[in-house]
């Protein structure tokens, strides 16, 4: 297993949060999501021979929100 951090901008409320966490748990690999209003970010656990991150950035701008790259 191996874990992301992706920071996101545009989630104003509980309701982002809880949708950036939908789209990323639907997606096959991953095994645990945590999302976080203040820090603006999502920390991903998943199997890199299933997935990747460029999956999850995509995911989360299909969501409505955009994708802070450091």
């Amino acid at each position: 297993m191996q874990t992301t951090q992706i920071k996101i901008e545009g989630m104003t409320y509980m309701g982002c949060v809880n949708s950036v966490k939908i789209v990323l748990d639907k997606i096959s690999g991953v095994s645990n999501v945590e999302v976080s209003l203040e820090q603006a970010q999502a920390t991903i656990q998943y199997d890199a021979e299933t997935t990747s991150v460029d999956q999850f950035k995509q995911a989360i701008e299909d969501a409505g929100f955009d994708v802070v790259d450091a």
